[in-house]
């Protein structure tokens, strides 16, 4: 188990699994969660500026969620999500890109009002076969820390 002691501050991690966007997948999300037409219709989506059928932000969050937990070499100890800050989308996805995912640890604290855990920022970076970022937000974990480490505070 990875304790909040055990996560490194600027530690980057890449996966090495990849997620290849088809204009089904597209279609597929978006006609449950986001069923807006330039999703669902190449002829509609060829009308807007990026000219292509294109994926929803929600759907490039929920990729680089599936890719986040390809990256995980042991179980994090952690509580719970506690928000996500600083959600961008510089570039969209389009069928045919190829996205893998990055994450740097940015920020580590003990929580002041808990002190058997801490509070972990991620920085999550959804980056296309050119290296493109196309999706990047901020994820704020709360995370266990070892019982020996809060004895000794």
């Amino acid at each position: 188990m990875l304790y909040f002691e055990d996560i490194q501050l600027h530690e980057v991690m890449q996966s090495s699994a990849t997620y290849p966007v088809t204009a089904d997948d597209i279609k597929r999300f978006a006609g449950e969660w986001d069923p807006m037409p330039f999703h669902l219709d190449e002829a509609v989506a060829a009308m807007t500026p990026i000219g292509q059928l294109f994926s929803s932000g929600a759907h490039n969050i929920a990729i680089s969620i599936k890719l986040s937990h390809t990256m995980m070499e042991r179980p994090v100890a952690a509580i719970a999500g506690l928000g996500w800050q600083d959600v961008r989308f510089p570039l969209p996805v389009c069928a045919g890109d190829v996205l893998r995912l990055r994450t740097e640890i940015i920020d580590k604290r003990v929580s002041q009002s808990k002190p058997d855990r801490g509070i972990v920022t991620t920085l999550i970076t959804l980056l296309n076969q050119d290296d493109a970022i196309v999706t990047e937000y901020k994820i704020l974990t709360l995370v266990l820390r070892r019982l020996d480490s809060v004895s000794q505070a």
